[in-house]
């Protein structure tokens, strides 16, 4: 395995690493535990620490923290009472506008993007990776989700009303992810870090927050690495449009997975 060259070995021990880390490490209280006291303390801490170290790094941490900040404030989780899902989907649409907001009229930065239309096509290898995506879900979520008991932190969508919120939620969350936490906090990340350590400050958060919206037990073997992949693959293709479309075709298998999990006679295609 070829060694990593040395300006990006410096710059990952250097000390604008501390604060970026806090700041990661701050969602594991903040959304997996919520423990809303240490979470926002650590928030606090990073952005301080980057002030001291590093003037830029400070801002743009400041604009994850605010997004993050935004997002704590109302409960991550499944319930589909709509006034539940207005209020967490006002939280989700300006977790992403307001660091856009600041860092595009305030900073005057060009820095977060949301590439839909690159002009480029998509290569036969990304088309395969789609396929992979929906074997892997077919293999991975049922097992996952029956075996753990995990299912149940989803609603039975049993009814035709709760069927079409849960399937509205599944993927109306699934995109935000991509906004948030690839377009927004792994790109501002990119700037100060190589592309490996942001992708690993910024799966942390990721994670972290499915965890909370249900992804429990031995959820982060599946998440975590999920959203390095997604890190990877926004990388590689600067497509929003491709990252969403993996990540809503494994978002369909869930929500096909979480209605067999909770009615076992319905859709018998799968294993579990």
């Amino acid at each position: 395995m070829p060694s990593l060259p040395a300006e990006a070995i410096r710059t990952a021990i250097s000390w604008k690493l501390l604060p970026a880390a806090l700041l990661s490490l701050s969602a594991v209280p903040l959304f997996a535990l919520q423990e809303d006291l240490p979470g926002y303390g650590l928030l606090a801490v990073a952005v301080i620490t980057a002030a001291f170290i590093d003037r830029r790094l400070m801002r743009h941490l400041a604009l994850v923290a605010a997004g993050m900040a935004i997002i704590s404030l109302v409960p991550l989780n499944a319930d589909l009472g709509l006034g539940h899902m207005a209020l967490m989907g006002g939280a989700l649409a300006l977790a992403v506008l307001v660091p856009w907001l600041v860092s595009r009229f305030g900073y005057r930065e060009e820095i977060i993007r949301f590439p839909v239309r690159t002009g480029r096509r998509w290569p036969l290898a990304a088309k395969l990776y789609l396929l992979g995506v929906v074997a892997l879900g077919y293999l991975i979520l049922p097992a996952y989700l029956i075996r753990t008991g995990v299912y149940q932190n989803w609603p039975d969508a049993s009814e035709p009303g709760i069927f079409w919120r849960l399937f509205l939620g599944v993927n109306t969350v699934g995109i935000w992810d991509e906004l948030f936490f690839i377009c927004t906090t792994f790109t501002l990340l990119r700037r100060h870090f190589p592309d490996w350590l942001a992708n690993l400050l910024q799966a942390v958060v990721f994670s972290s927050f499915l965890w909370e919206i249900g992804y429990q037990s031995w959820g982060p073997l599946l998440t975590f690495p999920f959203a390095l992949l997604q890190g990877y693959t926004f990388k590689l293709t600067k497509s929003l449009s491709y990252v969403v479309s993996v990540h809503l075709i494994f978002d369909l298998v869930l929500f096909l997975a979480l209605v067999h999990a909770h009615n076992r006679d319905w859709l018998p295609v799968f294993l579990y």
